[in-house]
């Protein structure tokens, strides 16, 4: 017999580093002007949410979030400033 506690970890899929590196692939691949890669960045990401949120309490998911957001605007502004340097 299996306790409540056996069996909710049963019910929550793991995160697989194979998730995280989908989700960063094709998120690398759009951000580099493939939008053919915007479904599968889409999939992948949702997938990552949905088992990031069977783990994470509703405010470790905001502030997980709120820090790749914040990296993505950082990472987006260097790249800007490099392809303006690169033009003059």
């Amino acid at each position: 017999m299996s306790t409540p506690s056996t069996q909710l970890e049963k019910d929550i899929e793991k995160i697989l580093p194979e998730d995280i590196i989908n989700t960063l692939q094709s998120g690398y691949k759009v951000f580099t002007g493939d939008k053919d890669q915007l479904d599968d960045l889409l999939k992948n990401g949702s997938t990552l949410l949905r088992k990031a949120s069977q783990r994470f309490t509703t405010t470790q998911l905001i502030l997980g979030v709120a820090v790749l957001a914040g990296l993505a605007v950082f990472a987006a502004a260097k790249a800007t400033e490099y392809a303006e340097d690169s033009h003059h």
